[in-house]
């Protein structure tokens, strides 16, 4: 056979595999499409704009226990090595992060464990802010459920319920953790209305705040009853207000570190 009829017969080969293959892959996405559609009907139809729920942080960012949630040391050097790279100290329980079930029992299921479904999930967005100007502990309590369900129509099984305090706006200033004598001081979710949530099978609940529960809490009664119901929590959000209270969808890029308690996320909304 001649080169030219040799470039000729490999040119055609690869025209028609190229063919076969563009064909079972728009097959395959149509398929996936439609099963994820079919699993989940209460996700938002995106129209494509993304809002970035997650604070940029490092070791000045506030944590609970007021401890350096990351620590940075030089591994490789750019001027020695040509590239550059990090050797990181992080503890889970910073910036923007998950409370896994394990976080606060014995057995429970871990960050690495928990649900993929679970991890994408309609945004159901709870506005407290006219309450938090009058007492920076206040909480999302039944009514405010109730209020919003009045207004956006019933939460769907699943959904992430998101509490929106302005907090986030306060990252930068110590009364983002304490108030003017050193107490806790921060909005948060009531045992009350995280056991109606459990009752409508809320996927999980985040805040825009240091902890799930309000910071004068003396019990932790949210942690400690919706995190070993085998549910999840979401600290630290940013970037609720670019969102509606209903509409959006919400991606959890969940660490999977086997064992976890949880850990820092990157948590984004498509609306």
């Amino acid at each position: 056979m001649c080169d030219t009829c040799l470039i000729e017969s490999v040119k055609q080969s690869m025209l028609s595999r190229r063919s076969l293959f563009t064909g079972a892959a728009a097959t395959t996405a149509a398929v996936v499409a439609s099963g994820l559609t079919a699993a989940r009907p209460a996700l938002a139809q995106a129209a494509g704009r993304v809002v970035d729920l997650t604070h940029a942080y490092d070791g000045a960012f506030p944590t609970f226990d007021g401890n350096p949630g990351i620590i940075y040391e030089p591994a490789v050097k750019f001027a020695d090595s040509g590239y550059q790279l990090w050797k990181l100290t992080i503890f889970e329980h910073t910036g923007t992060h998950i409370d896994a079930p394990l976080h606060f029992t014995e057995d429970g299921t871990s960050v690495a464990d928990l649900a993929p479904e679970r991890l994408m999930c309609p945004l159901c967005i709870i506005d407290i802010k006219a309450k938090v100007a009058e007492d920076p502990n206040a909480m999302v309590e039944p009514a405010d459920i109730e209020a919003w369900v009045s207004a956006n129509g019933d939460i769907p099984a699943g959904a992430c319920v998101a509490m929106n305090s302005g907090w986030a706006a306060k990252v930068g200033d110590p009364s983002y953790r304490n108030d003017t004598e050193g107490k806790f001081a921060f909005p948060g979710f009531s045992k009350a209305a995280t056991d109606m949530l459990a009752g409508l099978d809320a996927a999980c609940i985040g805040v825009d705040t240091l902890s799930l529960d309000p910071g004068n809490s003396a019990d932790f009664a949210v942690h400690f009853s919706w995190l070993p119901g085998g549910r999840f929590g979401i600290e630290n959000l940013a970037g609720l207000d670019a969102l509606p209270a209903a509409g959006a969808t919400v991606f959890i890029g969940a660490p999977k570190h086997k064992t976890g308690t949880g850990g820092p996320a990157r948590v984004m909304a498509v609306v």
